[in-house]
């Protein structure tokens, strides 16, 4: 009507309404990169698939030997060489010994030997990394010839060179098992860490030039906080996926050593170890490689998968 007041738009609110209004931005989920980076994994197939099929094999190695106690070292020549069975759901090998006890009892070696390795490989490389990124003049350039010397040697003659010369001695000081398991870690993860160092470096040339890495220069930030509380969180990504890979990679190293006669004694059945012990008999017992060689097969490649779907998730350059 031509001259009327219009009505409050307050007025005619439902009670409650304004309480409802406010507090509906309340309800939205705030930003957090773990839960985006969450989202982002989810949506690569592979690694989530990966992920159960790894999960699996670690629940088995860790909590199998406690469901299956057959004994590792049981010696039944009546039933050697004998193909899967209901007693032996995995076979028996040349001494009736049971293929699955053996296998779960070595994964666990094996993945422990990976993990080990992975964490000697990063930690050292990101320390040099972060030195190298820091430092100017001959320090960066000194660290990071290094890192090109190390990356241009032959890793498995010099993996077996280094074994060769120190196992006898490791062993007498720390044990068969310790002795053996402290040299392939490090000598595993010593040949591992100039990537993980020259990625590093990478991202904290690029970190280092930021705005907030100059606001907290301005505001006394020391160049260990600046490394420590800015710039490492912001390069983890790169670290996390080179982790990944650095992992399957010592798994095969240490594959690798046992199926030449180089890594555990002979007692302790690491996968490697199985498979080299299989060897001769591949053709008359194919169960005993096969099933060796599958756990080595799937781990390898699941955590591959995982890397994979790691880098894409922590990768904001890439929409998914």
């Amino acid at each position: 009507m031509a001259g009327s007041t219009p009505a409050s738009l307050t007025a005619e609110r439902p009670a409650g309404a304004g309480a409802a209004v406010a507090a509906a931005p309340r309800k939205q989920a705030r930003f957090s990169p773990g839960r985006e980076a969450w989202r982002r994994f989810r949506k690569h197939r592979l690694a989530m698939m990966s992920t159960v099929i790894l999960a699996i094999i670690l629940a088995a190695v860790l909590l199998g030997p406690l469901v299956w106690q057959v004994p590792i070292n049981e010696i039944d020549f009546a039933a050697k060489l004998q193909g899967p069975s209901w007693t032996h759901p995995l076979g028996t090998d040349d001494l009736g010994q049971d293929v699955l006890a053996r296998l779960l009892y070595g994964g666990r070696i094996s993945l422990a030997v990976g993990l080990a390795a992975m964490m000697v490989a990063c930690v050292v490389g990101v320390l040099i990394g972060a030195i190298a990124g820091m430092s100017r003049g001959y320090v960066e350039a000194v660290l990071m010839w290094l890192a090109d010397l190390f990356l241009s040697l032959p890793q498995l003659p010099l993996l077996l060179l280094i074994i060769y010369l120190f196992r006898d001695s490791l062993k007498s000081v720390f044990g068969p098992e310790g002795g053996v398991f402290i040299m392939v870690v490090a000598v595993i993860g010593g040949l591992r860490w100039m990537q993980v160092a020259r990625l590093v470096r990478a991202q904290i040339l690029s970190i280092r030039e930021k705005e907030f890495i100059e606001a907290a220069r301005a505001l006394g930030a020391s160049p260990v906080r600046q490394v420590v509380r800015h710039i490492l969180p912001n390069a983890l990504g790169p670290v996390i996926v080179a982790g990944t890979i650095d992992v399957a990679a010592a798994i095969i190293a240490e594959s690798t050593l046992s199926f030449l006669g180089l890594g555990f004694p002979p007692d302790i059945p690491t996968w490697g170890r199985v498979l080299f012990d299989a060897k001769d008999t591949i053709d008359i017992a194919p169960h005993w490689a096969l099933f060796s060689g599958a756990a080595i097969f799937l781990t390898v490649l699941t955590i591959n998968f995982i890397g994979d779907g790691l880098r894409d998730a922590l990768d904001p350059r890439r929409v998914l």
